[in-house]
């Protein structure tokens, strides 16, 4: 039977575990309404600026919840039930409508007239510019993000009137519209920005990295980070439906056991997020949603500014040696889609697909053999704490193999608020597991971001020069180009040979449900609360 918190209140007589009392000691009063959802999960939220440099993946939600984008995808029933977004469809959000010009080079797009900020400012084209320049302009992460969407510089965008924005692109691509739906493109109040920004801060990285100044759905009522974020709707949103809920609470409980005995006994409406184990045992008590995460790898990552790793041998000896059946039924619970084992010949341009590596330990010593390290060395195998549920039982295992070959590691282990800059920003890991999932569901679009040199999720610091081209040749390139589909191929060929990401298996994103619905499933793989519903 499935327990709401309310009815899990009052068949205990208010009696509650001292395991429980901090967090219900942490949630307003008023939370057992109807219109509060109480959620968990196991990642902090380290700023509410996604742009700000280390902004970790966790922080993306704020970006979703409390600002607003021109476009949207549309939704659509998800695998694994529930929902999910539709790639294929493009709704408006702050963009009442939009035309494209007949050479795809110039997009016009008419503002909602009632748009406003929570300030009752009024949403304008000269805020969209700003944001859009802020996108560009400050580095790392949004700007590469806008780049693949063919958003390179300010000079693209023109605040025609108050309701009329316009992108001048310098060729056509199929990513643009698509590019715009995703968080990064967020629009922000930018006479709040500019007023509190200074000559050292002139995008008001500070200012935004812990007050969001948008016109979403929810404002943000409280944050401490490591604690609980609380979201309070926006009851002048003009977006999309206005959310059923009043306020949201997300709170952070780093524990799995903790967050699973809380959705289990009716404590919380939904944990997000959930470990596969979880997914698995708990789908009997309460509605559970496995959502495959499209365009997405867990991967085993070898470094290849750390000399071992220039070896091409030891890069086949480490793939060879992966024991992927075990790591997929230990660390994975059977969910999600293998990907190892598949065929040498590539007749598709399928992604994520299967590599042509298994578990061979004579094949990974002969490489080892045949390799500049044939007595084997030392290396650190990182981890993040807050990916722990499958990043720690997958190590364990590697680490036992590989010392078969000679490789002798330790498992070093970073909390989750620090691995993005370790990992992403510094590159700095030896040897790593990593998880990316690309945002627009094509495979040169996930090339573009973890095989180009010095494109954040390229943790490997891998740079291939034909890779280099044949990912600018084919981003913008449509799909039905007949030059695409060979190129693509190229690509898959040259990733498998030179190894800088080893993939192990296609995750899933577990969420569970214990008195809320509509719960729906986004590529980028945080809590979107607007959709959902109490029961």
């Amino acid at each position: 039977m499935k327990t709401s918190r309310r009815q899990f209140l009052k068949i205990s007589g208010g009696v509650v575990s001292a395991s429980m009392l901090p967090f219900l000691k942490s949630v307003p009063a008023h939370a057992a309404g109807d219109d509060v959802l109480v959620a968990v999960t196991g990642q902090t939220i380290n700023s509410l600026d996604l742009h700000r440099t280390g902004t970790n993946r966790a922080s993306y939600q704020v970006a979703i919840n409390c600002y607003d984008r021109l476009v949207s995808f549309g939704t659509k029933d998800a695998a694994g039930g529930g929902l999910a977004y539709d790639y294929s469809i493009i709704e408006p959000e702050l963009a009442e409508s939009w035309t494209v010009s007949d050479d795809g080079l110039t997009l016009t797009f008419k503002l909602k007239p009632a748009a406003k900020f929570w300030d009752g400012a009024k949403v304008t084209a000269a805020d969209v510019k700003w944001s859009f320049d802020r996108a560009v302009s400050v580095g790392g992460f949004p700007t590469v993000q806008m780049k693949a969407g063919g958003l390179l510089r300010p000079d693209q965008f023109e605040a025609v009137d108050d309701e009329t924005f316009v992108i001048k692109l310098d060729k056509p691509s199929k990513l643009t519209i698509p590019d715009l739906a995703v968080p990064v493109p967020f629009v922000i109040n930018s006479k709040v920005a500019i007023e509190n920004a200074t000559d050292d801060d002139p995008w008001a990285m500070e200012y935004l990295h812990k007050t969001p100044a948008g016109s979403g759905a929810y404002k943000v009522a409280k944050w401490a980070s490591g604690e609980q974020i609380v979201y309070e709707r926006n009851d002048d949103w003009v977006g999309g439906p206005l959310p059923a809920y009043k306020r949201v609470v997300l709170r952070e409980v780093p524990s799995p056991s903790t967050r699973r005995a809380l959705i289990e006994r009716g404590d919380v409406q939904l944990s997000f997020n959930i470990p596969n184990k979880d997914a698995a045992e708990l789908a009997s008590k309460v509605d559970v949603f496995s959502t495959p995460i499209d365009n997405c790898m867990h991967c085993l990552c070898p470094n290849t500014n750390f000399e071992p790793f220039q070896d091409a041998d030891v890069r086949k000896a480490l793939a060879y040696a992966i024991p992927y059946e075990a790591i997929f039924k230990t660390a994975a619970y059977g969910q999600g889609a293998p990907l190892w084992g598949g065929e040498s010949e590539i007749n598709d341009i399928a992604w994520p697909r299967k590599s042509p590596y298994y578990t061979d330990m004579d094949k990974a010593r002969e490489h080892m053999a045949k390799s500049k390290f044939a007595d084997g060395f030392e290396v650190p195998l990182s981890i993040s704490l807050g990916l722990a549920s499958w990043m720690e039982p997958t190590a364990l295992l590697i680490q036992e193999s590989l010392s078969q070959i000679g490789i002798k590691t330790e498992i070093e282990k970073i909390p989750g608020a620090n691995w993005r800059t370790a990992v992403l920003v510094e590159k700095r890991l030896p040897l790593h597991l990593e998880n990316f999932g690309g945002w627009l569901n094509t495979p040169d679009y996930y090339f573009f971001w973890a095989y180009q040199h010095g494109h954040l999720f390229n943790s490997s610091n891998y740079m291939n020069q034909e890779i280099e081209d044949l990912v600018n040749a084919t981003l913008h390139m449509p799909v039905e180009d007949p030059e695409y589909a060979p190129k693509i191929k190229r690509m898959f060929e040259i990733a498998f040979e030179d190894l800088p990401r080893i993939p192990l298996w296609q995750p899933s994103l577990n969420v569970a449900a214990n008195g809320s619905t509509d719960y729906e499933f986004w590529f980028h793989r945080q809590l979107d609360a607007r959709p959902l519903k109490p029961v």
